[in-house]
C-alpha cells in the first residue's frame, strides 16, 4: 500500500527532515506567539474537545488519545482520555517530533526506536508502545501541538485512510479552537468598544419599531441617569424623560423616520435625574442588513456645545450693540468738534486725541470679555500715552459705556494739561487717585481726584467753555451719574468727580 505523503512510519520513526535551521529560531518564536494568541494554555475542559478524543479513542480502538498543546517547556494537555496526567516535560514529549518535523509521526513500536526506548513515559507510566500523532495547524500554519493516538502494545501501522480520519479530527479540534479564538477576540472587543463609548461620553442604542423596546450601551448613565435600563427600556419612557416642549417635535421626526424608513437625526433636551436639563443629539439609521425593523444610533450630549453657541450668540449681539454705540459716539465726536476747532489742523489734531481715547477704551475691553474692563488697564493705557500721570486706586471692572465715558475724561484731562497745564511744562506732573466706599455705607460712592503740579506759571479758568469740557460733563454728569468739579490751586489745577458706587472689584 501506497504511504500517504508526509507521514513518518516504521518502528523506529525517522531522522528530521533535511535542512537547514538557521531560522527555526524565528520559526518557534512565532508559533510560541500563535499558541499565546489561542489563549488556551491552562484552560479547564471543555465538552468540545473531549468529545473529540473519545471519539478518536473510540474509533481506534486505543486506550489514550490526547490533544497535547506544545510550549516552550512542556507539553500540556487541553483535553486526555484514558490519561490523568494534564502535561509533560516538553524533553520527554513524543509530540515535540511533530512539532518539529511538520508532518505526522506514527511509531508502531517504540522498543524498536533509540530516541523512545529509554523514555520515562516508556519505561513508567503510561508505558508507551505505539504512538501516532498529526499536527493541529493554525490559522497561520503554525504548528500547535497534536492530535495523537497512544496504546500500550505495538501495533500495525496506520493505513492511509485512518490517518487522513485522525487530520480530519485533528481538523476538527482546530476549527474548535479558532472559534473559541475568534469568540475570545470580539468579546474583547466588544468590551474596548463599550469601554471607548464611556470615556467618549456616547450612548448607543437599538430600537424595535415592532415593539417599542430600545436596547441600551455605552455611557448611558452619564447621559440618561442610572435608571435608564428601567425608565428607558421602551418607547413611552423614552417620551416621558424628554422635556414636555420637545416631545411632539420628536414624534415627528421618528414618525417620519419610522414610516419612510428614512435616517433619523434630531435635537432634544431631556430632565436628566442627576444633572438636570441636558442637550442631546442623535443619529440613526435602519439596519437593513439583518432586521430593517430595527433603528441603530448614537446618543451624544451637547449641552456644552449648546450653551457655548448661546454665548457666542450673547456676544454677537452685545457686540453689535457695542459697534453701534462707538459709531455713535465717533459720530457726535466729529459733528461737536468740528464747530469747536479753530481751523483743519486744530480739528485733525482734536479728533485724533478723542478717537485715541477711544481705542484706549476699545483695547482694554479687547483685553477682557468685549463687555468690561479693568480700571487699571485704562489707566495702564493712559500712562503709556502720557506717561507724567501717576495713578492709585482699586482696580475696578467697568461695564463698557461706563469704560468709554471714562478714557474720554482722561483724554480731555491730559490733553489740556499737556496744552495749558501741568505737562506742558518738564517739572510737572499728574496724580491720579481714587476710592470706592465699601459696601452697606449709604450713600456708596466712587470718589476720584486729578491733580495736577509743577505748572509754569499760575493759571485759572478757561475764558470759555470749550468743547472739551462739555464732553467730560457729559460723561460724568448724563453717562455716569455722577458729579464733577474744578478749581485751581496755585500750583494747579484739582478736579474731584464724585459717582454712585456701582462698580465690582476686579
Amino acid at each position: 500500500m501506497a504511504e500517504r505523503p508526509g507521514a513518518v512510519r516504521g518502528s523506529e520513526g525517522q531522522d528530521l527532515a533535511d535542512g537547514g535551521n538557521a531560522d527555526a529560531g524565528q520559526v518557534e518564536r512565532m508559533r510560541l506567539a500563535t499558541l499565546r494568541e489561542y489563549r488556551i494554555l491552562d484552560t479547564g475542559p471543555e465538552e468540545a474537545f473531549d468529545r473529540v478524543t473519545k471519539m478518536v479513542a473510540d474509533l481506534f480502538d486505543a486506550p489514550i488519545a490526547l490533544v497535547s498543546l506544545v510550549d516552550d517547556c512542556r507539553q500540556w494537555f487541553k483535553s486526555s482520555y484514558g490519561l490523568d496526567a494534564s502535561e509533560t516535560s516538553r524533553d520527554i514529549s513524543f509530540c515535540q517530533y511533530v512539532v518539529a518535523e511538520d508532518r505526522p509521526i506514527i511509531i508502531t513500536d517504540v522498543m524498536g526506536d533509540e530516541r523512545f526506548r529509554d523514555n520515562p513515559l516508556v519505561t513508567g507510566d503510561p508505558f508507551i508502545r505505539f504512538y501516532a500523532g498529526v499536527p493541529l495547524r493554525a490559522y497561520n500554519g503554525a504548528i500547535l501541538g497534536t492530535l495523537c493516538v497512544i496504546d500500550r502494545k505495538e501495533r500495525g501501522t496506520l493505513a492511509d485512510r485512518e490517518l487522513a480520519r485522525l487530520e480530519d479530527f485533528a481538523a476538527i479540534i482546530m476549527a474548535e479552537a479558532d472559534l473559541r479564538r475568534i469568540v475570545i477576540e470580539r468579546d474583547e472587543a466588544r468590551q474596548t468598544l463599550e469601554r471607548a463609548l464611556d470615556f467618549s461620553g456616547i450612548a448607543t442604542w437599538r430600537f424595535d419599531a415592532r415593539t417599542g423596546a430600545i436596547q441600551w450601551s455605552g455611557a448611558v448613565a452619564e447621559l440618561w441617569g442610572a435608571d435608564y435600563d428601567t425608565a428607558l427600556a421602551n418607547l413611552d419612557g423614552f417620551f416621558e424623560r424628554l422635556l414636555p416642549d420637545d416631545r411632539e417635535a420628536v414624534r415627528i421626526v421618528l414618525g417620519g423616520s419610522v414610516a419612510n424608513g428614512t435616517h433619523y437625526a434630531t435635537e432634544y433636551r431631556i430632565q436628566h435625574p442627576e444633572r438636570g436639563v441636558r442637550w442631546i443629539a442623535v443619529r440613526a439609521d435602519w439596519d437593513v442588513q439583518s432586521d430593517d425593523a430595527i433603528l441603530t444610533g448614537i446618543s451624544v450630549d451637547i449641552t456644552e456645545q449648546k450653551s457655548r453657541q448661546e454665548n457666542a450668540n450673547l456676544l454677537m449681539r452685545e457686540l453689535h450693540h457695542r459697534m453701534r454705540n462707538l459709531f455713535a459716539t465717533v459720530s457726535a465726536i466729529i459733528s461737536l468738534t468740528r464747530h469747536a476747532a479753530t481751523d483743519v489742523d486744530d480739528y485733525v489734531e482734536r479728533i485724533t486725541g478723542r478717537l485715541d481715547a477711544l481705542n484706549r477704551a476699545q483695547n482694554v475691553l479687547l483685553g477682557a470679555n468685549f463687555m468690561t474692563g479693568s480700571m487699571h488697564a485704562l489707566l495702564r493705557e493712559v500712562e503709556a500715552a502720557f506717561p507724567r500721570i501717576r495713578w492709585s486706586g482699586p482696580d475696578l471692572l467697568l461695564p463698557e459705556n461706563a469704560l468709554v465715558a471714562m478714557a474720554l475724561v482722561f483724554n480731555e484731562l491730559a490733553t489740556n494739561a499737556v496744552k495749558h497745564g501741568a505737562l506742558s511744562g518738564a517739572a510737572g506732573d499728574v496724580d491720579v487717585r481714587w476710592t470706592q466706599d465699601p459696601e452697606g455705607d449709604e450713600p456708596r460712592l466712587f470718589r476720584l481726584t486729578w491733580t495736577e503740579t509743577g505748572n509754569n506759571g499760575p493759571i485759572g479758568p478757561p475764558q470759555k467753555t470749550s468743547f472739551g469740557t462739555l464732553l467730560m460733563e457729559r460723561s460724568v454728569r448724563n453717562n455716569l451719574g455722577g458729579t464733577i468739579e474744578r478749581h485751581w490751586e496755585p500750583s494747579g489745577l484739582v478736579l474731584d468727580i464724585t459717582l454712585p458706587a456701582r462698580w465690582r472689584d476686579a
